[in-house]
């Protein structure tokens, strides 16, 4: 994982670009998957995907 961080020139005070997206991406997601996409040692994509969970048995609601 360290060559994400050194492909990504940044300040050494500042976070790389696609760490913010990823946050923001976690971010009330309750339920799903976010999927980093790396080519050549960069992030080239980053996906959300969500998914709702229906009450049924077993099913806990928080």
């Amino acid at each position: 994982m360290s060559s994400l961080s050194a492909s990504s020139p940044t300040s050494s005070n500042s976070l790389p670009d696609w760490l913010a997206i990823v946050r923001t991406k976690v971010e009330g997601l309750r339920f799903g998957v976010v999927q980093i996409v790396v080519h050549d040692g960069k992030v080239t994509q980053i996906e959300r995907t969500e998914k709702t969970r229906l009450g049924g048995s077993g099913a806990r609601d928080e």
